[in-house]
């Protein structure tokens, strides 16, 4: 089967080429995976995509219904470069891996999205998938994960607005809260105050807020797991 015309993978440039017959591919590789971030990742993939393609990726993003939304303004004429900054920008860089990808699937570019997870998966950015994932009930060392990691929560989380929804569905928050969190400004003021108050109800209240995490966040959840 032929690949998705603007999907095929690009080719290497002279450095790269310099590098493999002196080291291998593999080393290539690996060397080359060491250096990226995420935001590194996605600007390759977005690279990849081809004019009629992310013309798609980008009509995808528009038309996402789930918040924080992008307003046109911001993408209409934004090359790959200019539409990876606000992803990242908007959704944090954890959770604008999984938009990206989420996007390319919606937008039938699964090869490049199963390329971009394994680049990130490769580089250690992310932790790849398996069976055995830890539960929202384990804790780690003894301290609940929320509270060994409540530092990097605090300053990482972006896709709040489900999380609060979630927690006020399982009566986690009241409406009181829920409107309270909801007014502040910032994701990092929402999920400071969420602490504050929310999750004082104990380890079923914390346990709740995991499993939204490992849903809405599962990025940064798995980046967590994988270098704790």
């Amino acid at each position: 089967m032929r690949p998705e015309a603007g999907c095929q993978p690009p080719e290497k440039n002279q450095e790269e080429i310099v590098f493999a017959s002196h080291f291998g591919e593999s080393s290539c590789k690996e060397v080359k995976m060491a250096q990226k971030t995420i935001k590194m990742a996605i600007k390759d993939s977005l690279e990849n995509l081809g004019k009629q393609n992310l013309n798609k990726f980008r009509s995808a993003l528009l038309d996402r219904r789930e918040g924080p939304r992008v307003p046109v303004s911001r993408v209409e004429d934004e090359d790959f470069l200019g539409i990876t900054d606000v992803l990242v920008s908007t959704f944090g860089e954890f959770s604008a891996a999984e938009v990206t990808l989420d996007l390319l699937k919606q937008i039938k570019c699964n090869g490049e999205a199963e390329a971009l997870e394994s680049d990130l998966n490769a580089s250690g950015l992310l932790k790849p998938k398996s069976t055995g994932r830890p539960s929202a009930s384990v804790k780690v060392d003894d301290e609940h994960f929320v509270d060994k990691y409540r530092c990097a929560l605090i300053n990482r989380v972006s896709n709040i607005a489900p999380i609060l929804d979630e927690l006020l569905n399982k009566k986690v928050i009241d409406q009181e809260t829920y409107e309270r969190i909801r007014g502040l400004p910032t994701c990092q003021e929402k999920i400071r105050e969420l602490y504050c108050s929310g999750l004082k109800g104990g380890k079923a209240c914390k346990d709740a807020f995991l499993k939204s995490l490992e849903k809405n966040e599962r990025f940064l959840i798995d980046h967590l797991r994988t270098n704790q």
